[in-house]
């Protein structure tokens, strides 16, 4: 019989499969629980639902199903750039950031090549690297973050693309603007700087970065963002880069055509405009980041400082029972053992009843 795992190309072979936050409906069947008793803090997803205004604009598009959508994502784009202060032509949509991510590794990456990523960075990064035959180059992590210093000390001639977020999932640790404005300034102008800023909205002031202003000065900065998060489109799967005209370009030549759909396209349109809804948002993760720290510290516990909307609890030792007695109390995180942080878990920051269930349920099994 052909063993078509050994003709597939090797980088491919290597890789497994990514592992996403369990679904509800997958852990009502297992252990036969009634779905509505399960909360999912699993996958940094908005608690708040979708904004009236996003659901207002699927049901205007629904009708016109039959049509491709805009492969171009005009309407989007254009309202990206103008919020960004950048050209339309700078502006690259993807399904999802993950999209984004996998069109540069596409673009930029090859046998021979290679990308430089932290320790604890974000599963998607080895996985474009490695599905195109490139070498993945891991930084040990400083603090659970990125050394930003040894990450740039990693770069070779053979270097294309270093991946840094800002926060990084899943450990939400974050570096400010003068340790950005110092590791791009001494990165190789043929080196891509792919800033991945999944979770930005929920920064305040002047605590990170904001990737975008750096743009003019570096040609070689590209800026990840999306609208899974603050936004609260996660199921929809729309992204978008921000880089330079020409970067743009190249990433198109790859990307799939209609990568977005009508409804996801109509939604992040409408998303741009409800600034209410992400106010709202940032003022609920911010008490929810309260209330767990709050509560983790009561049980004993400690974590990683979180930028994110979510936060990874260390419980100084394997968490695999942990995680399956929580499941079996309907509560749903997300086991971080493929990251190589076996003692922790990462939990999403919910609405305040959930954060309140998730707290109450891990005393009891702590006190088991």
């Amino acid at each position: 019989m052909t063993d078509f795992l050994a003709l597939a190309q090797p980088g491919v072979q290597q890789l497994s499969p990514y592992v996403p936050g369990k679904p509800v409906d997958e852990l009502a069947r297992e252990l036969d629980l009634d779905p509505a008793t399960i909360i999912k803090l699993a996958s940094n997803e908005n608690p708040l639902g979708p904004s009236p205004k996003v659901l207002e604009a699927i049901r205007a598009e629904l009708a016109e199903l039959t049509r491709y959508p805009d492969g171009n994502g005009f309407e989007l784009k254009s309202r990206l750039a103008t919020r960004c202060g950048v050209e339309v032509n700078q502006v690259t949509l993807g399904n999802g950031s993950n999209d984004v991510l996998d069109l540069v590794a596409r673009a930029y990456l090859a046998p021979g090549l290679n990308a430089v990523f932290s320790q604890y960075a974000f599963a998607v990064y080895p996985i474009a690297t490695q599905a195109v035959g490139a070498q993945g180059k891991v930084v040990p992590a400083k603090d659970y973050g990125h050394d930003l210093e040894a990450m740039l000390a990693a770069i070779d001639a053979n270097t294309r693309v270093v991946f840094i977020a800002n926060p990084n999932n899943p450990t939400g640790t974050w570096f400010g603007p003068d340790a950005l404005a110092r590791f791009l300034e001494r990165v190789p102008s043929n080196v891509l700087v792919v800033l991945d800023e999944a979770y930005i909205e929920y920064a305040a002031g002047n605590e990170l970065p904001d990737g975008l202003k750096y743009l003019a000065k570096y040609a070689n900065l590209l800026v990840s963002r999306t609208f899974s998060k603050a936004y609260g489109l996660a199921s929809l799967r729309v992204g978008y880069a921000i880089s330079s005209a020409q970067v743009a370009d190249v990433l198109n030549r790859v990307r799939q055509p209609f990568n977005v759909n009508s409804l996801a396209l109509a939604a992040a349109c409408a998303a741009l405009e409800d600034a209410e809804y992400l106010a709202q948002g940032r003022e609920l993760n911010d008490a929810g980041m309260a209330q767990l720290e709050q509560g983790l510290q009561a049980l004993g516990l400690s974590w990683i400082p979180s930028k994110g909307n979510f936060i990874a609890v260390d419980f100084g030792r394997d968490t695999a029972a942990i995680n399956q007695a929580l499941l079996q109390a309907g509560v749903i995180v997300r086991p971080v053992a493929g990251y190589g942080m076996p003692n922790f878990l990462r939990v999403s920051i919910g609405l305040p009843a959930e954060n309140a269930r998730f707290l109450e349920a891990l005393a009891k099994v702590l006190n088991a």
